[in-house]
């Protein structure tokens, strides 16, 4: 992998641990931060669409599939991710998704993309799996809850929505050639309709705009804080699909779950730190595999 597209990579995973981080906080009002998050995302980024290579080399078509596509594709791993959040623990919820969603993207990207990684990049990529799954089972050693557990359960929900979403957009951009700041507002845009009517079915209009109105009150500066982070961390790895295979650039992402199960060990004081740690530092040989 080029040095650019690691950098634009690594830079993503700060970003994407950052945001997550603010999403679990905000997880108790669900759709309300949604609807809010998609809106702000794409108010913040359109501005920056005319200093980004415009829609890029895409027709008006292959912009509406793109966008339209993977609106819906992002609108089910919100809502999983939301959902898990507020029923389980962050550091097993998100390294669970984080373990399935590149190691079904790797698959996708091998059988069906006909890509095709070295045998180093490959181990690293194993490593990088091996350590994020590592969290979740670390994360759920010690519980006797019956049955399964709702966080595993959906992180491995989340995990299929990101490896749908991961390979139709580097589709979008590499085959359809939409620029990626672009695609990004376009798909933040297509969110809003979804969760409107979300939110429209649990109340009527005038309990939406109550909830909506006291979600802005009191999470804005979360709001603001996820609107800038979100897209950037997507718009960072789009731009390195662009350079790198997306077998590689999927599972190198996961380098966040280190910096977000740390977080959970330190600021929720959640089981066995220093099992997270070791599994952080396979994912961290795993990276090195990858960028050397």
């Amino acid at each position: 992998m080029s040095p650019t597209a690691l950098l634009l990579v690594l830079t993503a995973a700060v970003c994407h641990a950052a945001w997550n981080i603010i999403a679990h906080r905000a997880s108790g009002s669900g759709m309300p931060f949604l609807w809010w998050g998609s809106l702000v995302s794409a108010l913040i980024w359109v501005w920056v669409i005319p200093f980004t290579g415009g829609i890029g080399d895409a027709t008006l078509g292959g912009v509406l599939l793109g966008v339209l596509v993977s609106g819906v594709l992002h609108v089910v791993y919100m809502v999983v991710l939301q959902r898990g959040y507020a029923r389980g623990d962050l550091s097993t919820v998100y390294a669970t998704a984080r373990g399935t969603g590149p190691l079904l993207t790797v698959l996708i990207a091998v059988l069906f993309l006909e890509e095709r990684p070295g045998g180093w990049a490959l181990g690293g990529v194993a490593l990088i799996i091996l350590g994020v799954v590592a969290f979740g089972l670390v994360g759920r050693q010690g519980r006797r809850q019956p049955g399964l557990d709702p966080a595993l359960v959906y992180g491995l929900l989340t995990g299929v929505a990101i490896a749908s979403y991961t390979v139709w957009d580097a589709y979008t951009v590499t085959e359809l050639g939409v620029a990626p700041v672009a695609f990004m507002v376009g798909c933040a845009l297509a969110e809003v309709p979804f969760f409107t009517l979300a939110l429209l079915r649990r109340g009527g209009a005038r309990t939406a705009a109550a909830r909506l109105a006291a979600e802005w009150r009191g999470s804005w500066k979360r709001l603001l804080a996820f609107g800038v982070l979100s897209p950037l961390s997507y718009v960072l790895v789009l731009t390195a699909i662009t350079l790198a295979p997306v077998a590689l650039v999927a599972p190198m992402r996961e380098v966040s779950v280190v910096l977000v199960g740390l977080y959970g060990a330190w600021r929720f004081r959640e089981s066995r730190p220093v099992l997270r740690i070791a599994a952080a530092l396979v994912v961290v040989v795993g990276v090195t595999l990858i960028g050397g």
